[in-house]
């Protein structure tokens, strides 16, 4: 005799972002242009946009003032 066996799934309907969430990603995408253009690195610039305890205005200023990238970040971090 064979046992067959079932596994249930369970399904999720995908939701469309709220509005705070459409928003919160627009300021992400913002920033992370800000931080691209002022000189970081792709993946830098992710990080730093990321974390709201970063202040925008110093990390671009730092760039601004002939900082290196790298030195940057570990200022800001």
């Amino acid at each position: 005799m064979s046992r067959v066996l079932f596994c249930a799934m369970a399904i999720q309907t995908p939701t469309a972002p709220t509005r705070g969430e459409r928003e919160q990603g627009d300021v992400i995408s913002w920033r992370v242009e800000r931080l691209s253009a002022a000189g970081y690195p792709a993946d830098a610039a992710l990080v730093l946009a990321l974390d709201r305890e970063v202040d925008l205005h110093l990390a671009v200023s730092l760039l601004e003032s002939g900082c290196a990238p790298d030195t940057a970040l570990e200022i800001l971090f």
